[in-house]
């Protein structure tokens, strides 16, 4: 482990989830409940909105890393605590589990105003799928296990899973492993673009550490309008597109306190000490 990366402070204490920050302005979350290979329960869901809340509030935290305790990233959800207990409360429970699960799995993380990564350790299976796609890069163990199993134990696959997979993975994939439940590996997570780059476990830390350390020397204000703008008008017609893209620019560039696009277009024109393809203006 890089020495830089282990000096971190905890952004807070909860049951399920680990929480630090480190000197770069990483904060590393980790799903801890690897007894249970990470799967997610209601006390899991909950937490993890409190984690975002902090990471969200914290000045110093740029990046958002998302990764599991153990030998596994998660097993999706807890099929005991969260589908035969819940049921068990009646629909009132059911309701409320779910909008506790969808409200940080997909709604809160795809629009997290920081960078965010998932860092696939392990086992990621099910209702796992949201939270990786919902998060803006992801890197891969290349021997890591993905699966949907829903279909091998009498459901088709829960919550918006279906639709995180087909922002990301091919028509034809997409239906191959829902329908199929047969598992791949991290390397083939890559192939389907499911992840961004699958490493060998020995240097997964370090990849998503590099990779976290480069969008953490970035102005924060224009990387946020710069992936959301990309997420929003990926759905919109090319006019309607045109018309936010701009005005994202416009509130990006008036609401930066750094004034990057100024400084950026200083250190380029002016003091001519980098090039905007080959580098980024310097931030000290």
């Amino acid at each position: 482990m890089d020495d830089r990366a282990s000096r971190a402070v905890a952004l807070g204490t909860w049951q399920t989830v680990l929480a630090e920050l480190d000197s770069d302005g990483v904060a590393w979350v980790t799903l801890n409940r690897p007894e249970k290979r990470n799967a997610m329960n209601p006390r899991l869901n909950e937490e993890m909105g409190e984690v975002l809340d902090a990471i969200e509030a914290s000045s110093e935290a740029r990046v958002l890393v998302l990764t599991g305790a153990g030998t596994s990233f998660s097993a999706g959800m807890d099929l005991k605590e969260y589908f035969r207990d819940v049921d068990a409360g009646g629909p009132a429970a059911r309701t409320r589990s779910r909008r506790d699960a969808n409200a940080w799995q997909y709604r809160r993380l795809r629009t997290f105003p920081k960078a965010t990564i998932a860092m696939v350790n392990g086992w990621c299976f099910g209702g796992a799928f949201t939270p990786l796609v919902a998060c803006d890069l992801a890197i891969a163990d290349e021997a890591a296990v993905f699966g949907l199993s829903e279909v091998n134990w009498g459901i088709p696959p829960g919550s918006v899973v279906s639709r995180a997979l087909a922002e990301v993975v091919p028509f034809r994939d997409a239906l191959y492993y829902i329908m199929t439940g047969q598992t791949f590996t991290g390397r083939r997570a890559a192939e389907l673009r499911l992840v961004n780059e699958a490493v060998p476990a020995g240097q997964l830390r370090a990849r998503t550490l590099e990779l976290a350390r480069q969008l953490a020397r970035l102005s924060p204000e224009v990387l946020c309008a710069a992936k959301t703008g990309f997420k929003r008008a990926s759905t919109m017609e090319w006019e309607a597109a045109e018309e936010y893209l701009y005005a994202k620019l416009d509130q990006a560039v008036a609401s930066d306190p750094e004034a990057s696009r100024e400084r950026g277009m200083h250190e380029f024109l002016d003091a001519k000490s980098f090039r905007p393809g080959l580098g980024t203006y310097s931030r000290d």
